[in-house]
């Protein structure tokens, strides 16, 4: 059965490539990317199309997430998508906050309660045992249902208490290996050089250029 779209390809632009996000800084960092690569596409945001609804994330990991978000927009436009789904993971606590890191308080998006929230929960963890890193996963995903998923991770430990104004989420308190700084703390261009993200969507354009040529 061919695929049903609610918003065809644009003949204009065969090889537009979408990604399944409204933040302009993602779209900035990976045209960025692309474009080192030798890459010559013509990414756009979702809100290219802003007649099609946000997808659920209703996956059990990163990667379940990512495909759902790409396979849907790939489906509901005819062009390759790319998704990302991101989180925080802390070794003693088995992996979480981990999908659930945007709503570990129970409110979507509250950074400050979710990082009070688990302050709390690590307050009498030692230093030792306070290892955690962010992880992403970047999903690429073609009309015709092809798909390719790559990762990136960004280790180190938590801090006792957030410090530092830049970043977002958890980056006040996971302090990366190797520095003396909180993500928070570290300049735009540092916190890309190592990031999680920035190494899924790294890793993405060999991805990129196989798939789409």
């Amino acid at each position: 059965m061919q695929p049903q779209h609610t918003a065809g390809p644009d003949s204009a632009h065969p090889r537009r490539l979408i990604l399944a996000t409204r933040n302009a800084y993602k779209i900035t960092e990976l045209r960025s990317i692309l474009g080192e690569a030798g890459l010559d596409v013509e990414l756009v945001g979702a809100d290219a199309y802003p007649e099609l609804p946000d997808v659920k994330e209703t996956g059990v990991s990163f990667a379940e997430n990512a495909l759902l978000k790409a396979h849907a927009l790939a489906q509901a436009t005819g062009h390759p998508a790319i998704a990302d789904d991101s989180g925080l993971c802390v070794d003693v606590l088995g992996g979480a906050p981990g999908i659930f890191s945007a709503r570990w308080s129970g409110r979507h998006g509250d950074d400050r309660a979710n990082l009070d929230l688990l302050l709390a929960q690590l307050r009498d963890v030692p230093d030792e045992h306070r290892t955690a890193h962010f992880e992403c996963a970047a999903a690429l995903a073609l009309p015709d249902g092809t798909e390719r998923v790559v990762s990136g991770r960004l280790t180190g430990t938590l801090r006792h208490e957030p410090t530092g104004g830049g970043g977002f989420g958890y980056d006040p308190i996971l302090q990366p290996h190797g520095d003396t700084r909180t993500c928070a703390e570290l300049t735009p261009d540092e916190k890309n050089a190592i990031s999680h993200r920035g190494q899924a969507f790294r890793a993405m354009a060999p991805v990129v250029r196989e798939l789409l040529g």
